[in-house]
């Protein structure tokens, strides 16, 4: 059959993988906040950050079909095969994950998936 060296290796793999996938799922439990800054004006190209507040304006771009919205006066990138998925409405309580990246010399919030904009229930929209 095998040869021990090669039992010992298999036996590596299988604890390797099952360590990953373990990992995996603990990840994505508990989800991006605990790995989230809240965004301001010193934060890093590339940081993941998050952003809350109203949604002031919605646009989409001329070619691409790409989101853009502006919260706190910050925008956030929403690409088009996100955004698609997407239901917001200008005035809407939202909170944003996304990456800090720098476009036109201004910094914004690309947005990785749809469950990185989550809406935010107002004490005046429960009753």
């Amino acid at each position: 059959m095998f040869e021990r060296q090669e039992r010992v290796a298999i036996l590596l793999l299988c604890s390797v993988a099952l360590t990953v996938i373990g990992a995996h799922l603990v990840l994505s439990s508990i989800g991006k906040q605990p790995f989230a800054r809240p965004f301001n004006d010193n934060s890093a190209e590339g940081e993941l950050v998050t952003v809350q507040g109203n949604i002031d304006q919605i646009t989409f771009t001329q070619s691409g079909g790409h989101m853009i919205m502006v919260v706190n006066n910050l925008s956030v990138f929403v690409p088009a095969q996100i955004a698609q998925g997407i239901i917001v409405q200008k005035g809407d309580r939202i909170l944003v994950y996304g990456l800090v990246q720098t476009y036109r010399s201004k910094k914004e919030i690309v947005v990785n998936s749809a469950g990185d904009i989550r809406p935010l229930v107002t004490e005046n929209s429960t009753g």
